[in-house]
């Protein structure tokens, strides 16, 4: 479709007279009208708890939208862009929010699109879309069919299979008539063929060869004595018609065992047939509209462009007028609009482009290294980083590994093996692995600084420099000044624990200084958060650090008489490790923080000169997103809690405060409201040590004090960046979902709590596993126990654990260690050999590693296996990457070595990984899971 067509396409869209794919009473209504129509049938009528099923919670379709993402304003703040699509569509489309008129437009939709593809890019889409649709309902539908099964009622359970086979069978007699039609056309081609030669040699006009005479003589032959036997034979058949007819029956008789025995036979291979067709129809991410994947608004224009499947689009906000910028069928990544926006910037996979609106040139920025007298110093670009202005770039290269000419680069030095056991024979897949106590290869690496200019100029000296190898080293990303004047950097060398932030000038060749230098505990995940950022003004640099063991922004001085001097910006023991933005006169800065609430994340504007908090968002909201106009005068966020699922909201501020606050989507089935039929309440207890742990309960109908009913406790307990389970916008399938259900159907108290070991709660807790790993979180669990027996109307001795990942090794070491404290437990995917695990997680967050020795070994679950006296289910995916399932056969292996096989079951998921989701699906391992406890905990009394 030509851009002119698109256009007037889009801007009859924009103006309202097209409809995007909404329910036609509300297809160009307004969002607030839009929402009122959802909101007036999210009228649904909650289930009686006896009538609550796991089929209906964990349904083949979730009950949870899309939330909306790549939030971002236009440079003077009248506009919001964003990326979203209503509950139950594919892709994310663009949506653009007038602020003034506060009214919302769709750009994109697959209506729009379907004029910039090929038409068999959309036939690939729907077909595709309708086999999502069909496979969600008869997942559904076969949940449904076999619980009603094992109430004893009467259902077809092989329904599927035979309309699925039904449909084998004919697309194999439909290739069969077709390969049959192409034989026969073909036969016939040759016969015509054959006669024309015949044809050809009797007229003379070609000479036959002596091969052909031969042939032709001996068909002959052959031919007058077929017809003696034939006439021979006719005259017998005719002399006993009697016996043929004998010999009919018999005839028939034996075909009807043949066709018996080939029914028999084709069921199998139907079956085969079926397996192979569903492994090549597998859906896979690029079977689907993928909508919007990028968008960037110009530096003073409002207009944007937005990537679509790896082209680009240039939108004009008022009008709706789009105008396609590129269609080659190579992916490309939009960066930035040039700084006078007379055109842009893109990416392929490494190189950076300058395209112009007004020309049809395209320029590269980041040519490639050179380095033509010493090959051993070539780098290869990973990553550039422009300046505001795009006159300057920050190269980052590394040099590739050594490897003799015309030879391919080697595997990595470990690779473990995956099984695969779905076919005949069990095949396997290799996988790089990289554990503690391997030797490592980090590359040597250099940080370019050029100035975007033309080709003919000298390659400067890079401005720093790391020699890799056997060592633990990590760069954050390069960060401009607004005005392009200086750049900065971390730094992060593990094994010296040294911590390092470095400024450098806007000039080629020129070495940054350092700034700030720490050694020894800074905390976990350390540069990805540091993340050091100056003001717009460009007078202060400002970067997450922990010095007071919880991380929060810091201005990092950058006086050379003050060096590694750093101000605290915030006060109180909370994290604010996540900084928005700024307003453009940097008097504020926004931040998110778990100040109030430790379940919870709030965006707050902070003054910069008193260090002053003020909460934007509403009280127990989680934070997830959020995006600043350059005044500091509206915030977008994603934000939400468990009363109010995660929307986009709109805030107005007025004196740094907001004044108007507003919901721009709506993503979420209203018939969770029916399912939904209790809310946790939140809870802290006090752990030996003193210690506030949180946590949150379900407390069934008709709870009372002084019940004794049984218990379950979910954990995970491990640290990594902000994880933890007590999120006020978090529903857990398993904390969440799972224990609302317990609760409600079955009357039991159900408990997720957050022991010490989680992130987000500062160093004391992220560090606490650090040479001990399970034990404090143990200990708090033993604490929590105590106080569910004085506090929850729980029977102590009923009280079942469970958790997966880290919460699957935490919930091992204390069925071994604190043998007495839970009555059964069930373990996911738990590490239980921390040498086999990941060496960037298990090196920084358990204890000291050497490289040629497996010394995290010492952390082995298998020799605790002795202490085991109550039930444990290990539950694992058999082609789990992560955590490996061998470490759940081992363990197992240990168990049964120390006579445990009446205490340990193991349920797998044959094609899982480590989230399962393979045979094994959210309903499916939720019903072991309530098979389990109730066989080990019993029944409440209602």
């Amino acid at each position: 479709m030509s851009s002119k067509l698109l256009s007037a396409s889009i801007a009859l869209a924009w103006a309202g007279t097209v409809s995007l794919a909404l329910p036609q009473e509300v297809a160009m209504a307004t969002p607030s009208a839009l929402f009122m129509s959802a909101s007036s049938s999210a009228a649904v009528t909650p289930l009686k708890p006896a009538d609550l099923t796991l089929e209906q919670l964990y349904r083949a379709k979730p009950y949870a939208g899309q939330t909306a993402r790549l939030l971002s304003f236009s440079y003077d703040g009248r506009y919001l862009a964003y990326v979203w699509n209503p509950y139950g569509e594919n892709g994310s489309d663009l949506y653009v929010h007038d602020t003034q008129t506060g009214e919302s437009r769709r750009v994109t939709s697959p209506a729009v699109m379907k004029s910039v593809d090929a038409p068999e890019v959309w036939d690939r889409f729907d077909k595709k879309a309708v086999q999502k649709d069909k496979e969600d309902a008869e997942r559904q539908a076969k949940a449904e069919a076999h619980a009603a099964y094992l109430r004893g009622e009467k259902v077809d359970l092989m329904q599927w299979e035979t309309a699925a086979l039904d449909i084998v069978k004919k697309e194999l007699a439909d290739k069969k008539a077709k390969d049959a039609a192409k034989k026969k056309e073909t036969d016939a081609e040759a016969v015509k063929e054959k006669a024309a030669v015949a044809a050809a040699i009797k007229r003379g006009d070609i000479k036959a060869s002596s091969d052909t005479d031969k042939k032709d003589s001996t068909k002959d032959s052959t031919a007058d004595k077929t017809d003696t036997k034939g006439d021979a034979k006719g005259d017998t058949k005719l002399s006993s018609g009697a016996d043929d007819k004998s010999d009919g029956k018999s005839d028939a008789k034996e075909a009807s065992k043949d066709s018996s025995k080939d029914k028999a036979k084709e069921l199998w291979e139907l079956r085969d047939e079926l397996k192979k067709k569903q492994e090549k129809d597998k859906l896979k991410p690029s079977d689907l509209y993928p909508g919007v994947e990028a968008l960037v608004w110009a530096e003073k224009k409002n207009e944007l462009i937005f990537q679509y499947r790896g082209d680009l689009f240039r939108l004009q906000a008022a009008d709706g007028k789009l105008e396609r910028l590129t269609e080659t069928e190579k992916n490309k990544r939009i960066l930035s609009y040039l700084a006078d926006d007379s055109g842009y910037l893109f990416m392929d996979d490494k190189r950076i482009y300058s395209a112009r609106f007004d020309s049809s040139a395209v320029r590269q920025l980041n040519h490639e290294l050179i380095h033509p007298d010493d090959a051993e110093k070539k780098y290869s670009i990973v990553d550039t980083v422009l300046s505001e202005n795009k006159q300057w770039m920050a190269i980052s290269a590394t040099a590739p590994e050594k490897t003799e000419p015309g030879k391919p680069v080697p595997p990595a030095d470990r690779q473990v093996e995956i099984m695969n056991y779905n076919t005949r024979f069990a095949t396997a897949k290799k996988v790089d692995r990289e554990v503690s106590d391997d030797k490592r290869k980090v590359p040597a690496s250099a940080l370019y600084i050029r100035r975007v200019g033309d080709i003919n100029v000298r390659q400067p000296e890079p401005v720093f420099i790391n020699a890799g190898g056997d060592v633990w080293f990590e760069m954050s990303k390069v960060s401009w000044a607004k005005d392009a004047s200086r750049y900065t950097f971390s730094t992060w060398e593990r094994e010296k624990e040294l911590l390092r932030i470095y400024v450098g000038k806007a000039e080629e060749g020129v070495k940054p200084v350092l700034v700030f230098e720490r050694r020894g505990k800074v905390g976990h995940e350390v540069v990805n958060v540091l993340a050091p950022q100056f003001t717009p003004d460009g007078k202060n640099l400002i970067a997450v650090l922990d010095e007071q063991g919880f991380r929060q922004p810091y201005v990092i001085s950058t006086d050379a008489a003050l060096p590694g001097t750093a101000r605290q910006l915030l006060k109180g023991d909370f994290e604010a490790h996540s900084i928005t933005g700024f307003s453009e006169d940097s008097k504020s800065m926004f931040v998110l923080a778990n100040r109030d609430d430790f379940a919870a994340m709030n965006l707050y504007r902070v003054d910069l000169a008193s260090g002053a908090m003020t909460a934007l968002g509403l009280q127990g909201d989680f934070h997830r997103v959020s995006a600043v106009t350059d005044d500091g005068t509206k915030v977008a966020s994603v934000a939400g809690q468990w009363s109010s699922r995660p929307e986009l909201k709109l805030m107005q501020l007025t004196d740094g405060k907001t004044s108007v606050r507003k919901t721009l989507t709506q993503s979420h089935d209203p018939l969770w409201n029916a399912v939904s039929l209790l809310q946790p309440e939140r809870f802290s207890y006090s752990n030996r040590h003193g210690d506030a742990i949180q946590a949150y309960v379900f407390k069934p109908p008709h709870w009372n004090a002084a019940d004794t009913r049984p218990a379950i406790v979910y954990t995970y307990g491990g640290p990594l960046n902000d994880r933890h389970i007590i999120e006020t916008d978090s529903f857990q399938q398993t904390a969440y979902v799972f224990g609302m259900y317990m609760a409600a159907k079955h009357g039991y108290v159900t408990v997720a709590v957050d022991p010490r070991g989680h992130s987000n709660y500062g160093r004391k807790f992220s560090d606490a596993n650090w040479e001990q790993p399970g034990k404090p979180q143990t200990e708090d669990l033993e604490d929590l126990v105590k106080y569910m027996d004085k506090k929850f109307g729980v029977d102590p001795k009923r009280i079942g654990l469970t958790g997966w990942s880290f919460g699957g090794f935490q919930t091992q070491y204390t069925m071994y260690t604190s043998p007495d404290t839970f009555a059964a437990g069930i373990a996911g995917a738990g590490p239980t050999e921390w040498e086999n695990y990941n060496s960037w997680y298990s090196g920084r967050t358990l204890g000291k590693t050497e490289r040629s020795k497996a010394s995290l070994r010492r952390f082995s679950l298998l020799p605790l296996t002795t202490g085991l006296k109550k039930p444990l289910l290990l539950v694992h995916g058999m082609q789990d990457p992560n955590v490996l399932y061998q470490d759940t056969v081992n363990v197992y292996r240990a168990l049964l070595e120390n006579g445990k096989e009446g205490l340990v079951d193991l349920f797998l998921d044959p094609d899982g990984e480590h989230a399962l989701g393979g045979a094994v699906k959210p309903k499916a391992l939720h019903k072991k899971y309530e098979s389990f406890f109730l066989q080990h905990l019993g029944k409440a009394r209602q």
